[in-house]
């Protein structure tokens, strides 16, 4: 058992930190999620190696032991939304990060109280905006399960709805109708037609004149 003040790591580094294509997806679902560091991607990693782990320890058991272990993990990745009822092991293997990043609070609450980015959401949810029933919950790594899920709202002081519609209100809403879109590619077509005739009348212009020195 270690010192409390300094527990262990809960994530770890890549293998190959440098490598171009790995950065790259890693920005990504950093800028997909609203993730402030490339930690909390790592936290998820490390997490679902942990699980995958259990999964494998349980395929190498007995069947008559598996029977009695299996449906612990099961029903725990189920309960959290990782997995459905009727999922196996090998579903169990085949899981994402972006399926464990998908059941965080912040994700949820941006798919679902109408924000426009998730990095507008984790906001909310630092601030003290969001309720998970009865619950203030300001941690945006907190793993939504399914039950939590149809109970997350606003507080009642928040301010943050009237905004979102103000904002709905304000947006230009452009709409496209067959005469605008007639009109566009009448104006195309009719700019195309002067290009063509200024580039011809250019060309005429720098033929001579005088056909004398060829002929003699």
């Amino acid at each position: 058992m270690g010192d409390p003040k300094y527990p262990r790591k809960a994530w770890r580094k890549p293998k190959r930190p440098l490598n171009y294509e790995l950065k790259m997806e890693e920005l990504k679902t950093l800028g997909t999620f609203g993730l402030r560091t490339k930690r909390e991607l790592w936290k998820a990693h490390t997490e679902l190696s942990r699980v995958r782990h259990q999964a494998r320890s349980l395929l190498a058991l007995r069947q008559e032991i598996r029977i009695e272990k299996e449906p612990i993990l099961m029903k725990s990745l189920a309960r959290i939304g990782l997995v459905s009822g009727d999922a196996t092991l090998d579903d169990v293997l085949n899981l994402k990060a972006d399926d464990l990043l998908s059941r965080r609070l912040q994700t949820i609450v941006s798919n679902k109280l109408g924000f426009k980015t998730p990095y507008q959401a984790r906001q909310a949810v630092i601030h003290g905006h969001i309720m998970i029933g009865d619950r203030k919950i300001n941690i945006p790594s907190y793993i939504v399960t399914v039950e939590e899920e149809n109970s997350i709202h606003f507080t009642p002081e928040s301010k943050i709805p009237e905004m979102l519609e103000k904002t709905k209100k304000e947006e230009p809403k452009v709409e496209i109708t067959e005469e605008s879109a007639e009109s566009t590619t009448e104006a195309t077509a009719e700019s195309t037609t002067e290009a063509t005739a200024e580039s011809t009348t250019e060309a005429t212009a720098e033929i001579p004149k005088d056909k004398s020195s060829s002929t003699e």
